[in-house]
Formats: C-alpha cells, sequence, structure tokens
C-alpha cells in the first residue's frame, strides 16, 4: 500500500520559503503607528522649543530618547525594551532629572534679582532706567485687544499704522484705517477699545498704564508708554551697553557699573544695579547656610527640632497605635469592630483639613480647648515658642496613631499562636510575652514602615504650615520660625509664599535634607535586617 506524500496537509509549496510571510498589516501595527505618530509629535515639538530657547542639554537629551524608542518600537528585536522603556524614561524625567537640576541651582545663585542671563538683565536694566524722550513727539494711540492680551497701536510720522504687545515690539499692520487725527480706528485681527470701556474700568486703566511695548527688539531704543490711553510716548533710558566691556554707562552722571564674576553689575563706589544674572558660585551657599549669622542661629535650631519633631511623632504615633490595638485585639472587648472604626476616624479625614480645624480650636481668644479644657484661660497655644511645639506633636499624634493602631492590629492577629501557646507553657508572664516575643515579631514587619513614618514627618510640610506656617518667628530677619522644620523653611527661603526668593539656597538645603534622610533610611534599615536574624 503506496502513500502520497507529494500533498500532504501543510506541507510548503514549491514558492513558499520557511520565512515568515507578510500577511498586511494588523490592527496592532496601526494602533502602534499612530501612537508612535503621536509620541514622535510631542517629541519633534520639545526638540523645536528647546532649539528656541537653547537649552541644548533638554535638545540633546529629547532627540537621543526618541530616536531610542523609535529604534526600540519598529524593530521585532528588543522585546524586553519595549516595556521598560516608558519606566525608564519616567524615572530619567520625573526623579534624575529632578534630583540633577536640583543639585545644578544648588550650585548657583539663582533667586530673585538673578533669574536670567546677562543679555537679559542688561535688557531689564534699561527698561527699569527708563524715562521719556523729551526731543522725540508723541504718537496718536488707540488700545487694542485680541482677546488674550492688550496692545498699542500708533501711527507714526509716515502714516503707516504699527501694533506692538509687551512681549512683541512695534510692527506695521496692512488694511489698518485711521480717523481725522491719525488715531487707528481699525486694525486687522485687532479690536478697538473704547475710550468710555477704558475710563469705566480702573483693572483696564492700571494694566494700559503700566503697559510698555518695545520700539523694537534692541532694548536701546526704548518704549512706548501712554499716561491717558489717547497718546504715546517714547521712553528710553540713561544707561548705555557696552558688551566688548561688559559695561553699563549712565549717561547722565557718568557712573560706570561692571560686570562681575557673582553676577552683578557694581559701581567703584560699591553701589550696584538691582538684576543680575545666573552664575556658578560653588558651593558659596552650602558655606552661607553654616556661616551667616543671620541665617545659621535658626538654622540651626530648625534642624533640631526636625529631628525632634520626626522621632517624637513616630514614638507617640507608633506607641499609642501599639497600645490601642492591643487593648482591642483582646476577645473579651465587646463591640471591637466599632471602636476599631470609631479610633481610625482621624485618619479618613484629610490632614490639611484636619490642622485648620485644630487651628481654630487652639485659638487663643476663641478657641474650645482654652473655653471647655481649661476654663477660660488666655493660653498662648499658637503663639508660644514651647506650647506651639507641643500642640504640633499633638495634633500630629491625634493624625498618626490611627495608622499604627491599623498596622499593629494586623500585625498581633498575624503573630503564630504556637509561640505564645509556649510561652504561657514555659511560664512566662504578660509582660515577658510582650517584651520577649511580641514587641520583637512586630518590630519585624513594623520597622520598615517606622523608618518611612520617620521620612515622612522628617518632611511634613502640611502640619507644620497649616498650623502654626513656622511661627513663631524668631527674632530678626531670617523669616524662620520656633516651629520651622527643614521642608518648611526651605519654602520659606525659596519666596514662593512671598518676598525675596533665594532658588540657590533652598536647593541647596534640599539636597542636605535628601543626604540626612537618605543616610538615615539606609543606616535604619541595615538594623532591621539584624531584627530578621534574631
Amino acid at each position: 500500500m503506496s502513500v502520497d506524500t507529494g500533498t500532504t496537509q501543510g506541507a510548503l509549496k514549491p514558492n513558499e520559503s520557511h520565512a515568515r510571510q507578510w500577511r498586511g498589516f494588523g490592527v496592532g501595527f496601526v494602533v502602534k503607528l499612530i501612537l508612535m505618530g503621536l509620541v514622535n509629535a510631542l517629541g519633534v515639538s520639545i526638540i523645536l522649543s528647546a532649539w528656541n530657547v537653547e537649552a541644548w542639554g533638554v535638545l540633546a537629551a529629547s532627540t537621543a530618547l526618541l530616536v531610542v524608542a523609535d529604534i526600540i518600537y519598529f524593530t521585532r528585536r528588543m522585546l524586553p525594551l519595549k516595556y521598560i522603556y516608558p519606566g525608564l524614561v519616567f524615572l530619567l524625567v520625573f526623579q534624575i532629572f529632578t534630583l540633577g537640576y536640583t543639585a545644578y541651582v544648588a550650585f548657583t545663585n539663582y533667586g530673585t534679582g538673578h533669574a536670567g542671563s546677562m543679555q537679559q538683565a542688561v535688557d531689564a536694566a534699561l527698561i527699569q532706567d527708563e524715562r521719556r524722550v523729551e526731543d522725540l513727539p508723541s504718537y496718536p494711540l488707540a488700545i487694542v485687544d485680541n482677546g488674550s492680551e492688550i496692545g498699542f497701536a500708533v501711527t507714526d510720522a509716515d502714516g503707516i499704522v504699527q501694533v506692538g504687545t509687551a512681549e512683541e515690539p512695534l510692527a506695521p499692520v496692512d488694511g489698518a484705517t485711521v480717523d481725522e487725527d491719525t488715531r487707528p480706528t481699525e486694525v486687522p485681527g485687532w479690536e478697538i477699545v473704547p475710550r468710555s470701556e477704558l475710563f469705566a474700568d480702573p483693572d483696564l486703566q492700571e494694566a494700559v498704564t503700566e503697559l510698555r511695548v518695545p520700539v523694537s527688539d534692541d532694548a536701546e531704543d526704548g518704549s512706548l508708554r501712554t499716561r491717558d490711553g489717547s497718546s504715546a510716548a517714547v521712553y528710553g533710558s540713561s544707561l548705555e551697553w557696552d558688551p566688548e566691556t561688559a559695561t553699563l554707562t549712565n549717561t547722565e552722571t557718568g557712573v560706570v557699573y561692571h560686570a562681575t564674576e557673582t553676577g552683578n553689575f557694581v559701581a567703584d563706589d560699591g553701589t550696584r544695579l538691582p538684576t543680575g544674572w545666573v552664575v556658578t558660585v560653588g558651593f558659596d551657599n552650602f558655606v552661607r547656610a553654616v556661616t551667616d549669622s543671620t541665617l545659621a542661629q535658626p538654622l540651626l535650631k530648625v534642624t533640631a527640632w526636625t529631628f525632634a519633631f520626626a522621632i517624637l511623632t513616630v514614638l507617640t504615633s507608633f506607641g499609642l497605635g501599639l497600645l490601642f490595638a492591643i487593648i482591642y485585639n483582646d476577645p473579651r472587648i465587646r463591640a471591637r469592630r466599632t471602636l476599631r472604626t470609631l479610633f481610625i476616624l482621624p485618619y479618613a479625614f484629610p490632614a490639611f483639613m484636619s490642622a485648620l480645624l485644630w487651628q481654630g480650636m487652639l485659638n487663643r481668644e476663641f478657641g474650645i480647648i482654652n473655653d471647655w479644657f481649661f476654663f477660660g484661660a488666655d493660653i498662648n497655644w499658637l503663639g508660644d515658642p514651647f506650647l506651639a511645639k507641643v500642640a504640633i506633636l499633638w495634633v500630629n499624634l491625634w493624625l498618626s496613631y490611627p495608622y499604627w493602631f491599623l498596622v499593629c492590629t494586623g500585625a498581633l492577629q498575624s503573630l503564630p499562636g504556637e509561640t505564645m501557646e509556649a510561652a504561657r507553657i514555659d511560664g512566662a508572664g504578660r509582660w515577658r510575652q510582650f517584651r520577649s516575643i511580641t514587641l520583637p515579631l512586630l518590630m519585624i514587619s513594623t520597622a520598615p514602615l517606622a523608618i518611612a513614618s520617620f521620612a515622612f514627618n522628617f518632611n511634613n510640610f502640611t502640619i507644620i504650615y497649616m498650623l502654626t506656617e513656622g511661627g513663631p518667628p524668631f527674632a530678626g530677619t531670617s523669616g524662620l520660625g520656633s516651629t520651622d522644620i527643614l521642608i518648611s523653611a526651605i519654602y520659606n527661603i525659596s519666596g514662593v509664599s512671598g518676598g525675596a526668593a533665594d532658588y540657590g539656597l533652598a536647593s541647596a538645603l534640599s539636597i542636605v535634607v535628601f543626604v540626612v534622610v537618605g543616610v538615615i533610611s539606609a543606616i535604619a534599615f541595615r538594623q532591621t535586617r539584624k531584627l530578621e536574624e534574631i
């Protein structure tokens, strides 16, 4: 009996190969193509933006990441990287880049008065010194609005209508019309603001009088300003910039301001212009934090209180949570579930809202704490340095102990019953069982959480800012207070809450906090390994 093997099912035809056959575009490929198109569009926009602002580092990194993404997702190999690469990109952008940029700022003088390049500082100095140029005439003016910003429309000596804004210098506009006084009446792309509307809106009047429209791209050419909204005059600066010698000269007084290595324009008599530029200052910010007499002593007190606050918060909240967990883990307690629910209620409230409520209750004049519990006594809970610390520790204990109550309850219920039974048979009492068995076993599971809680409270900005805002303040001009911890001190120094900003010093202190928390956490985690061995 013969078997026909020439046309068996699945056999290759003469014109077929063992290579994978192309079967057209699948749905997955089309979806991938669309997603990669969006990724490339976003990447190209970031690259072009970086090119425009001359951010060469961002440009190089964005280009490299985009090219690598295309290589990974348009090749059949590198399957693991297809899943890992997005996480790596997010890690680079949101973690490594942030830390790197913070470290960079820590070695600069970036802050109020030093927020740009030297050329930007020159332009700002020219603008700040502007005075009206008496020799030049005023121009008929119309206030214009394009829906997003206001600007000036003027008619020059040649009868050409020009429009400019605070960001864009004057430029001719085609198709504009003027009245008999040569004041623009219609400007394509802009709406003329009626004078009646201008006079009826004080905010608009203020915006118009504060508006300056550059005459050209060169700041030395001056700008247009108005006082009455009907005519504009050219304002120019008495300072003259010499890029070759890097000096600004006051043409009226003859004073010469030289560019210094500290990022300022300083005259021979020591006077300086208010606007400077960003320069690298090395370790000056770190040194200033420990040598500046107005800053070093308050920072030392803040640092000591930060450690005390973090340690005491962890110890008290853990201790109270463990105590309640032991009590309400006893089967003899009735309605245990209901009581547990009541005890964890503080954990369900937003921390910032709870802090605000406690701030009201601790108020010196009308707070219910003084009225109900101290018979109306005048106790300045939030104004006295010591009492303010006590109040913060108490409020944070009220907010934190439910977390440890839950954690310790779960840990207690997971302890091996055989071990406890053996200890009781051997004659161990309750205290000996707790000290020798329960607590060591609990620490194995809760020690990492305690370390994390310490790190969290070391940077617990919410409770400090919402309850006391760092006050009461220290005597002097440091801007820091008795209940400030390092993170709230950094917030104040950064100028976010108002006042002069010193991002360089704030970044330097942030690096210090990062190193301190990292070192303490590393040491503590090494100690937890010993507990596991025990």
